[in-house]
């Protein structure tokens, strides 16, 4: 007796789409608020030459990684005015850290977005960690053109109906010991 394929899963549903295919934002209105947090991380590729000039803080437009910080900070706070469909959320937490990585060479950023709502923060940790990338490149493109950004992605998610979601292969970072 031949063996069943496995049943295909069905096909997720594309909740920014209505029953005729047209675009619509998603009703949260009766979905509860709980806290949510998204982690998303992206890398500026660069010579290791541009990366030690970020690095011993001599570049011509002031504080790369200071500026790029505030921009990812700003960039959660206006996602909904960039991405078409989102909820405007009240975040209540925003954090930038930006890594020196010498095997790239260049910088890894790491975005984390937190709220209490009815929605999730997945797009505002995303354009966090992209914009914060791009304003590394703005602050340093006189001194290189070619410098790359790459693998701007979601790392993480917890709470939400869709449950917590970890990206294969990462491991968040250690918190340090309360106290």
């Amino acid at each position: 007796m031949a063996k069943k394929p496995p049943a295909t899963p069905p096909a997720a549903k594309l909740t920014h789409l209505g029953a005729g295919g047209e675009a619509r934002m998603v009703d949260v209105t009766g979905k509860p608020e709980t806290e949510r947090v998204a982690v998303a991380e992206g890398h500026v590729i660069m010579r290791t030459e541009t990366l030690d000039i970020v690095l011993n803080g001599n570049a011509v437009k002031g504080d790369v990684l200071g500026a790029a910080r505030i921009a990812g900070i700003m960039a959660a706070k206006r996602t909904h005015q960039l991405i078409p469909l989102c909820h405007p959320l009240t975040i209540t937490k925003v954090s930038i850290d930006i890594e020196p990585d010498h095997r790239l060479p260049g910088f890894v950023v790491q975005a984390t977005v937190k709220v209490t709502g009815q929605t999730g923060v997945e797009m505002e940790a995303l354009t966090a960690a992209s914009v914060a990338c791009l304003t590394i490149y703005d602050m340093v493109k006189a001194v290189q053109k070619d410098m790359r950004i790459d693998g701007v992605r979601l790392l993480e998610k917890t709470g939400g109906k869709s449950g917590n979601y970890r990206a294969e292969g990462h491991e968040p970072k250690e918190k340090p010991p309360k106290g």
